[in-house]
């Protein structure tokens, strides 16, 4: 399996992912916070806003992204990612093309992320839920990551299947694909995560929801913090490979 090379992309420690509710110039304000608190992995997620908003606020991230040597990963929308040239794309099961071998759509996004320039190591990402087999083949086809979730109950997606932590573990022992938890993930809950040996915590709602952002980067440098202990302990969990 081959995966993508970056350093700026490493998938490791706080992810953040953006909200869905929020004004524009308060998430702008918000990421660059995070960033300068020292997250460097950030997914713009926003649905039900129209393409040009999209544009202008993935345009934007992706400027403090590269200025912070941040990775911007883009939820769904691989043109959106190709044409701001952020740090690669997530995809979910309903982005995925029936009847196309996955590998053969990792690498056609990669190519076309090549072609029009975007950062070396174009990132692409596999939501697998709660399925192992999905996982599986996530990890052959050449994904940089898997993610699991919904780990807890989560006020995002209420409907999410519930994913058992033993997932991550299995995977872990399988797999030299990092993967990512998602799904109601709280500085309370995360520590299970840890001792599994996930790589990244894919984390909404107790990041955006703080109310204001001191609260917010201090509630970010908890998440890092708690990778920072486990590094110092010893344990070291997969990233890209280099």
């Amino acid at each position: 399996m081959i995966h993508a090379t970056s350093t700026a992309a490493a998938i490791a420690g706080l992810y953040a992912i953006t909200p869905s509710d929020v004004h524009t110039d308060v998430l702008i304000t918000s990421c660059d916070k995070l960033f300068q608190g020292g997250v460097r992995l950030l997914q713009y997620r926003r649905k039900a806003i129209s393409p040009a908003l999209a544009r202008h606020e993935a345009g934007a991230l992706q400027t403090l992204a590269a200025a912070h040597g941040a990775a911007l990963i883009i939820n769904d929308d691989l043109a959106l990612a190709i044409s701001i040239g952020a740090s690669g794309v997530h995809w979910g099961r309903e982005d995925l093309t029936r009847g196309t071998p996955l590998s053969a759509q990792i690498n056609a996004a990669r190519q076309r992320a090549a072609v029009a320039g975007c950062p070396p190591g174009f990132v692409v990402g596999i939501s697998c839920y709660n399925d192992f087999d999905l996982a599986q083949r996530a990890d052959f086809a050449g994904a940089d990551y898997i993610a699991f979730g919904s780990m807890f109950a989560s006020s995002t997606k209420p409907q999410a299947a519930n994913a058992p932590i033993s997932l991550i573990a299995r995977a872990k022992q399988t797999f030299g694909t990092p993967v990512v938890a998602i799904g109601g993930i709280t500085r309370d809950n995360a520590q299970r995560l840890l001792d599994a040996g996930v790589d990244a915590l894919a984390v909404i709602s107790d990041l955006f929801d703080a109310d204001n952002d001191t609260e917010r980067v201090a509630r970010a440098k908890r998440f890092l913090e708690m990778f920072d202990r486990r590094t110092a302990s010893g344990h070291h969990p997969g990233r890209l490979n280099p």
